[in-house]
């Protein structure tokens, strides 16, 4: 489809997502990209923030999520030219649903956690010792709610899963670790197979002692558990360990490290989306593929 083509698909419905656009022109995702960046007369404007994800596969590690075709499909909204305010209103309504929806995740994290700990008899020994941090999509705002298969089962799920992390100080004893970890695992097979949220809760129970650890930021697993750290948000429990882990993460430079690498993986996006753009792109896309989409989007946890 030529480039009028588009224009007229925008003029004559309004303001469309990435999606809307692509199920309406029947093009392929790269060729509509780089036909909507190239075109004149089309106005994009992006509603989601972009962040750093750590990916074995990428030099240095580092790359920016959401990849560029879920930016462009998902967080993009176009329209002509002439009608910006248009694009910038239903932009504007498109970060308020993604808000909303990172809202209610944090909620159900929080009274998923409240739950598990109500029913467990050695909460109250220990609640003082222990904290829950809530990280990923959730704390950039760019929580989704599409629909995708939890990875170990194959059920459905909705959206972004709920990456927990949970801080122990070492004096907690390893019983009462092992009942809160059984206890979280419940609610996680809850959540996953009961209709009404077919949510996944991705955690890890670990003590300050492994925080330091894997603070030292010396291998990829590290560096990731580091970020996590980093990003992560109190959500329930201790209110004084969640400050001892912000204070060692602080005291260990992560903060500038992981500035770092948002650095480099903004600069690979730019370097990426230019070659995307480039005269020496591959005309049928296929080669640059892995600039324009990453095979996982999901975070490892450590």
């Amino acid at each position: 489809m030529e480039t009028d083509g588009i224009v007229g698909i925008l003029r004559q419905t309004g303001p469309l997502t990435g999606w809307e656009l692509l199920e309406r022109s029947g093009m392929e995702a790269l060729a509509l990209w780089r036909a909507c960046r190239g075109a004149g007369g089309i106005r994009m404007e992006r509603a989601g923030t972009r962040y750093l994800r750590l990916d074995r596969s990428v030099e240095g590690y580092a790359r920016l999520s959401p990849s560029i075709r879920r930016e462009f499909l998902t967080y993009t909204v176009l329209g002509a030219e002439e009608g910006s305010g248009e694009v910038a209103e239903r932009a504007r309504r498109l970060r308020a649903e993604i808000a909303e929806i990172s809202r209610g995740k944090f909620e159900l994290a929080r009274e998923a956690v409240a739950s598990v700990t109500d029913a467990l008899p050695l909460w109250e020994e220990i609640r003082e010792r222990v904290c829950f941090i809530i990280a990923g999509d959730v704390t950039y705002g760019m929580a989704h709610a599409v629909p995708r298969p939890e990875i170990s089962t194959g059920r459905m799920v909705r959206g972004s899963d709920l990456d927990i992390i949970v801080v122990a100080r070492d004096d907690v004893p390893s019983a009462a670790l092992a009942a809160l970890d059984e206890a979280i695992l419940r609610k996680k097979h809850y959540l996953l197979v009961h209709p009404n949220y077919q949510e996944e809760i991705d955690y890890l129970v670990k003590t300050l002692s492994r925080v330091r650890e894997q603070l030292e930021f010396d291998s990829f697993s590290h560096m990731i558990a580091s970020k996590i750290l980093d990003e992560g948000e109190f959500l329930f429990g201790s209110d004084a360990v969640f400050g001892e882990v912000k204070g060692l993460v602080g005291e260990m430079g992560i903060p500038a490290k992981i500035a770092a690498l948002d650095a480099r993986a903004v600069e690979s996006r730019r370097e990426a989306e230019a070659r995307l753009l480039g005269p020496d792109a591959a005309p049928d896309g296929r080669a640059d593929l892995g600039l324009f989409y990453t095979s996982e989007e999901g975070d490892e946890i450590y």
